[in-house]
């Protein structure tokens, strides 16, 4: 088959399996409904549909599609394929924030408008703070070193790592279980407004990744081939690094730590068609949308009326499918 049918077949596919799993996660969960329900259902029904499950569906596609777009850009930045997001340390930034306005000022102040919209402005704020302290770091005079870069993001998430344990130890029963299930990915209080947020977010930064995939595609032959090339590797780093640490962070703030998305799912666009971000970037992120709404759906339905946390769908789904990745590539070299 050739190169411009496997991509014109990936993107009919994507294109159809996502307004597919639409439907159906509109329809399944513990309380199933029919076709009909979606424009003569009762109240009930349409309560369900329109104030419960859709924002969730829409939330879910947007996180999933911006955590794989961003895993994408920060493996062709570092030139490594084992990079993801959360490497850089603004997952265990905003995580960390998110924690501790959870367990002191929550757990003081209860419920309310205040506690509702501060801690995912506490995960951004915290996953911000930590992008421009690594990038401080990082910083040369000749731009951003990809190992200092990395090596900084390992430091940052083993420090938030022990933040989140020492704040879990002194939190009360209630907190602690909170905090520990918005720690493996929490999308039950999906709402319009964080919906909106995300929709403008990938609006407006979506499009300008996707205008730096030439760029990134000559970043993969080295920062000197590409600066005599005529990138700007320099600024072209700090812009995307602080683009996606915005992206990550918003999502983080949104929905928890979701793993695995940002990893695997460019490695799975590679396998099909190598590469080249101007195929990469869109069709991961309608990728990662799918994925992560899929696995959304099996975390509502595989123990209905219960749910499961869709972090630990993600990390069931996403690690053996990246050890199969692994083998094959280990099995094309040998």
């Amino acid at each position: 088959m050739s190169r411009a049918r496997l991509k014109a077949g990936v993107w009919l596919a994507v294109l159809t399996l996502l307004p597919f799993f639409m439907l159906l996660s509109l329809l399944k969960g513990s309380a199933a409904l029919s076709v009909t329900d979606l424009w003569q259902g009762s109240d009930l029904s349409r309560r369900i549909l329109y104030e419960l499950r859709l924002p969730r569906i829409l939330l879910v596609m947007l996180s999933g599609g911006l955590l794989a777009i961003t895993g994408a850009v920060v493996q062709a930045l570092f030139r490594n394929p084992l990079a993801d997001p959360g490497l850089i340390g603004v997952s265990g930034g905003a995580a960390l924030a998110a924690v501790a306005w959870q367990v002191t000022v929550s757990a003081t102040i209860g419920a309310g408008v205040v506690a509702s919209f501060g801690m995912p402005l506490a995960a951004f704020v915290g996953g911000m703070l930590v992008t421009f302290m690594v990038i401080r770091i990082a910083r040369s005079a000749s731009g951003i070193s990809s190992l200092t870069l990395l090596l900084t993001g390992i430091a940052i998430n083993a420090i938030a790592a022990a933040g989140i344990a020492g704040l879990k130890y002194l939190s009360d029963s209630m907190t602690l279980r909170q905090v520990t299930f918005w720690l493996m990915g929490n999308v039950q209080g999906a709402s319009w407004w964080s919906v909106l947020t995300l929709l403008l977010i990938s609006m407006v930064f979506v499009p300008v990744l996707i205008r730096y995939a030439a760029q990134l595609n000559l970043l993969l032959l080295g920062e000197q081939q590409a600066y005599l090339l005529g990138v700007d590797v320099k600024a072209i780093q700090q812009r995307l690094v602080l683009i996606t640490a915005l992206m990550v962070g918003a999502v983080v703030s949104m929905v928890g730590l979701i793993g695995f998305v940002g990893l695997v799912v460019p490695h799975i666009v590679r396998l099909i068609n190598g590469p080249d971000n101007r195929f990469l970037l869109p069709i991961s992120f309608l990728l990662g949308a799918l994925l992560l709404l899929v696995a959304d759906l099996v975390a509502r339905v595989v123990a209905s009326p219960a749910e499961l946390p869709i972090g630990l769908i993600t990390a069931l789904i996403g690690g053996p499918v990246f050890l199969v990745m692994i083998a094959y590539r280990q099995r094309e070299r040998g």
